[in-house]
């Protein structure tokens, strides 16, 4: 596990969600053009994709440590210790990466 995923799981200590809510950290994504171009983040859009860091008492599908993919628009963004990061509900969540 590397460094930022560690610092990550940090993240959320302390936090619980209630109900059938997740928190997620966005995963980070390098873009990169056919020509090898990286794509900086100032011009890409949020990823739709993250890591479950806790879940509610009411959650059943999905647990912590999950890579989730979600709709673009769902949930409410907020910045904890310079990591923007998500709390949605489990209904938001499209599915889950199993590999």
């Amino acid at each position: 596990m590397s460094t930022a995923e560690k610092e990550k799981k940090n993240v959320a200590k302390g936090f619980q969600p209630l109900g059938e809510r997740v928190f997620v950290t966005y995963t980070e994504e390098l873009e990169r053009t056919a020509g090898g171009i990286y794509v900086p983040d100032s011009a890409k859009e949020k990823p739709q994709r993250g890591v479950v860091q806790a879940v509610g008492k009411k959650v059943e599908n999905v647990k912590v440590g999950d890579h989730v993919l979600f709709d673009k628009y769902s949930g409410s963004k907020l910045r904890i210790e310079d990591e923007e990061c998500l709390i949605l509900k489990e209904e938001d969540i499209l599915g889950i990466f199993t590999a």
